[in-house]
């Protein structure tokens, strides 16, 4: 999933380089989103792994 924002900054930078202002834009707002939602999915993975315990093997 981090991988989809690395690739959506890097389609922003170059977008803003290039002078295409709304795709640049358009493509940041979305590489937010994914990372939002991947640093949620990691603390509610975190928090059922540390709720769930360690095993014992």
């Amino acid at each position: 999933m981090l991988g989809w924002v690395v690739t959506f900054l890097v389609i922003a930078l170059i977008a803003g380089i290039l002078g295409f202002g709304g795709i640049a834009g358009a493509s940041i707002e979305i590489a937010k989103v994914i990372f939002f939602i991947a640093v949620v999915l990691f603390l509610v993975s975190a928090v059922f792994g540390l709720a769930r315990g360690r095993t014992r093997v």
